[in-house]
């Protein structure tokens, strides 16, 4: 046995108790969660303060361990983007964007979906998937509410396609800005090494919409009629607000697309970009702040602690360390485990501290395989980023749009997403194994 697996049998045995406490905390929560006997936001707060005592009184997980467990960048960014859309919102522009492509294909439901969903993957690839459906769901909401049609399948369709969308470019996601920090690579390597594949699943996705939501979707010909005479011009209610709300949105645009550069997170950049259209807008922040989605922002924070402290007592590591071991040192099985392996975790666990703790393991290969790491590095990219459609709690858009679409009256429940989100992330991943077994074996 090499010293490596017994130091990782050791070091389980050492902490067994440690771990099987965290993992029953972590499961019991997960399972509350599927059940949505209780709402799932009560659950991750309950369940992050149970894992810290536990901790506390075991020694393995502290307050101090626990706030260090919760990405301020994730949180930030959110809180920093729903300010921005929440003023931007007051001005119109959502209605007047909305009204606009609905008149552009004339008030065909189905069309609409194909754009929004187009719309979705481009602006995800291109900012990243959280500011993405913070811009499309007040949109769809439009839209879906002058046809008087369900936004159930709008919604799902956008948070699967910004996902997908996500996983092409170096800020599209967040573990591709881990991966990309840590593997030394450029925002057009994975342009060229992800694009080609991420163009490839957009089609096919849209032919699964077709065949499970095209008749859902249909609205009355008087429906139509009444969206094709809204005149957009009046939708939009503060000119001057405008302004100001796209002058401080393309900055942060910009902040995203330089933001490497600037050696500088995205939540810095988008709490920037909040503070000053706060500073712009001049009225009192309070209105603006009650906008903010918390009860979702305190979900990311419970779910953040809960994951923490299954990453503080190994878990994660040790259940990564043996998914490589598996391999014996095969190149194309381990590229496939990974692939597979990361699209399976993110999907249960938040895929940031998963890429975090892959990332070393991966970095320890270097010089083992003669072909390189580069492949590894985008079967972990795409599985992390795919296998977040997996279910509701795999991605932070997930999770933001059912805390909006909560807000507006619409639940979406962890089972039936996780129905079609599976097979979504099936498609998606094995296309991907196809895609890379052509690309580099």
């Amino acid at each position: 046995m090499h010293g490596s697996e017994m130091e990782i049998i050791q070091n389980f045995q050492i902490t067994n108790g440690m771990i099987t406490i965290a993992l029953l905390i972590f499961l019991g929560s997960y399972g509350a969660i599927i059940s949505e006997k209780v709402h799932r936001t009560i659950v991750a707060i309950f369940g992050g303060a149970l894992m810290i005592i536990a901790g506390e009184i075991m020694g393995f997980y502290n307050q101090h361990e626990a706030t260090n467990a919760v990405d301020f960048n994730t949180v930030g960014l959110l809180i920093g983007m729903m300010i921005i859309v929440g003023i931007t919102k007051t001005t119109g522009v959502f209605q007047f964007v909305a009204v606009k492509s609905a008149k552009l294909v004339k008030g065909d439901p189905w069309k609409i979906l194909l754009m929004f969903a187009l719309i979705t993957a481009i602006f995800s690839a291109l900012l990243d998937n959280v500011t993405t459906v913070l811009l499309m769901v007040p949109m769809t909401f439009v839209i879906c509410d002058n046809l008087k049609i369900n936004p159930m399948p709008f919604l799902l369709v956008e948070i699967f396609m910004s996902n997908v969308g996500g996983a092409a470019t170096l800020i599209g996601d967040p573990p591709n800005i881990l991966i990309g920090s840590a593997a030394g690579l450029t925002f057009m390597q994975f342009v060229e090494y992800l694009g080609p594949v991420i163009v490839l699943i957009v089609p096919i996705l849209l032919v699964l919409f077709k065949f499970w939501y095209g008749k859902k979707i249909k609205t009355t010909k008087k429906n139509r009629e009444r969206v094709m005479e809204l005149n957009e011009i009046e939708s939009i209610e503060n000119p001057a607000l405008l302004k100001k709300a796209l002058f401080v949105l393309i900055l942060v645009i910009l902040g995203f697309f330089f933001h490497g550069a600037l050696g500088m997170e995205a939540a810095t950049i988008a709490l920037f970009g909040a503070g000053l259209l706060l500073f712009l807008d001049g009225k009192n922040p309070e209105r603006v702040l009650e906008e903010i989605e918390w009860v979702t922002i305190f979900f990311f924070i419970g779910l953040f602690v809960l994951v923490g402290g299954l990453e503080y007592v190994g878990a994660i590591n040790w259940a990564a360390e043996r998914m490589l071991s598996l391999t014996q040192g095969n190149f194309q099985i381990t590229s496939v485990l990974i692939l597979w392996g990361a699209a399976v975790f993110s999907a249960f666990v938040d895929n940031i501290p998963f890429v975090a703790t892959m990332i070393p393991l991966v970095e320890q290969m270097e010089g083992v395989f003669t072909q390189g790491l580069n492949p590894i590095w985008w079967s972990l990219a795409l599985g992390a980023c795919l296998g977040g459609n997996g279910t509701l709690v795999g991605a932070s858009a997930n999770l933001v749009v059912a805390g909006m679409a909560e807000k507006s009256g619409y639940k979406i429940k962890f089972l039936d997403f996780m129905k079609v989100g599976l097979v979504i992330m099936f498609v998606t991943v094995a296309i991907s194994q196809v895609y890379l077994w052509v690309r580099f074996y």
